[in-house]
């Protein structure tokens, strides 16, 4: 009962009506898993889940314990539930098989999927730990080495589709083959306090990535990866992320949105109280030409950067190398975007990116005591700005103007 504690400390958090004599426990280990990081322990989650999901009274609990390691292969943890809430608290540390070849008759996008499961709660006392061990994927990836054969689509740690009411936290992710989150197709999800690490260098590894989900809350963590901390997608809504620490990586994005022609639908994102270190983004917007539909209603506020390739980028010509950088009459509408209270340095001098499209403006731009006036080596910084419209207010420094569409770079660049 003690390793349970933690458990019991959720179920105070969260609010859930659950008693202590209601609880139930599967533990992993008692349905033959070794936890010596060796043997594959995939069967045995898999009925450990199976007992945990078919439980219909109290709160069921798969119970991962602590100083053990389990290797577990690709697995689809497949709800719905009988419980209303169900409890995965993770111990020890999961590992995934470090060979590709393990994927080659599955799903090479996924290692571990909660698919379908409302009220999951997945958490530890804080040394529970998912480990991707992704540096063989790395090696082959089309980012890195654009040769024949090889890999474009790599697994991701953790997905959660169609997991309403999902709780994670307290837990650790390391080098993932790519995304270490995700969440798609959610809604009401809640994360917090989680450790994401994998080297600067690793491929499209970002930290969580969120998709056609509404009402997720993500605070207190701390992300370092090779691609985005956090990105946001499409068909999302009433996102919040605040106390990030993000670094290093490519900060904090909403987008790519917009990909292939498609319609976009995003807003009421709110970020704040995030700390930037050696990232080469922090506030990120990012759209492809081509895109109809809109990203609006969203908010940037007390935010630090420290020594930040692009402390404050809008990009929606993003990809158009791709398109041999034809102008194209669609865009995204980006719309009500404000920047509050934001201050650091920058590691180019252009602290303040606006590069919206030459046909659909970016409206409603607001810039409130942004204070980005150096670069880390002291040279003082500028803005860019391509047909915005942009209101400020309190102290802006580097001075950020409306500005029409670009006729030469040199006109939008304002010192």
């Amino acid at each position: 009962m003690q390793q349970l504690l933690p458990a019991l400390l959720l179920l105070i958090l969260t609010h859930l009506p659950v008693a202590i004599k209601d609880l139930v426990a599967f533990d992993v280990k008692d349905y033959g898993a070794a936890g010596d990081g060796i043997t594959d322990d995939t069967q045995a989650f898999a009925d450990a889940w199976e007992a945990t999901c078919r439980k219909a009274a109290g709160l069921p609990i798969m119970f991962i314990p602590g100083k053990n390691k389990f290797l577990v292969s690709p697995i689809i943890f497949k709800g719905p539930c009988k419980a209303s809430n169900v409890l995965v608290q993770v111990e020890g540390t999961l590992v995934a098989p470090d060979s590709p070849s393990t994927w080659n008759f599955t799903d090479a996008s996924l290692w571990i999927q909660f698919k379908s499961v409302d009220g999951l709660r997945l958490t530890s006392s804080g040394f529970g730990r998912f480990d991707g061990r992704g540096s063989n994927w790395w090696r082959q990836s089309c980012k890195l080495d654009p040769r024949k054969g090889c890999t474009s689509l790599a697994p991701t740690a953790v997905k959660f589709v169609q997991c309403n009411d999902l709780a994670v936290s307290s837990l650790q992710f390391i080098n993932s083959p790519q995304t270490h989150i995700l969440i798609i197709d959610s809604n009401r999800v809640y994360v917090t306090n989680l450790n994401i690490t994998a080297p600067r260098t690793s491929p499209n590894t970002d930290g969580i990535h969120i998709h056609a989900s509404q009402h997720v809350y993500i605070q207190d963590t701390i992300i370092g990866t090779g691609d985005d901390c956090i990105s946001i997608g499409d068909r999302t809504s009433d996102i919040v992320v605040t106390r990030i620490t993000c670094g290093p990586g490519h900060g904090i994005s909403v987008g790519s949105l917009g990909r292939g022609g498609s319609n976009v639908s995003v807003e009421r994102i709110q970020v704040s109280y995030v700390n930037f270190f050696n990232t080469t983004n922090g506030a990120r917007i990012k759209t492809w030409q081509g895109a109809t539909g809109y990203a609006k209603s969203m908010s940037f506020e007390k935010i630090r950067f420290n020594n930040v390739q692009n402390p404050i980028i809008i990009d929606q010509n993003y990809g158009a190398k791709a398109n041999n950088y034809t102008i194209q009459q669609n865009a995204v509408q980006i719309s009500n975007v404000r920047y509050a209270y934001c201050a650091g340095t920058a590691k180019t001098d252009i602290a303040v990116n606006l590069n919206c499209s030459q046909t659909v403006p970016c409206t409603d731009i607001q810039f409130d005591n942004v204070n980005i006036p150096v670069t880390s080596r002291g040279d003082t910084t500028r803005a860019y700005c391509n047909n915005a419209h942009v209101t400020t207010s309190g102290y802006i420094n580097p001075p950020v103007m409306p500005c029409f569409p670009l006729k030469q770079s040199s006109d939008n660049l304002i010192s």
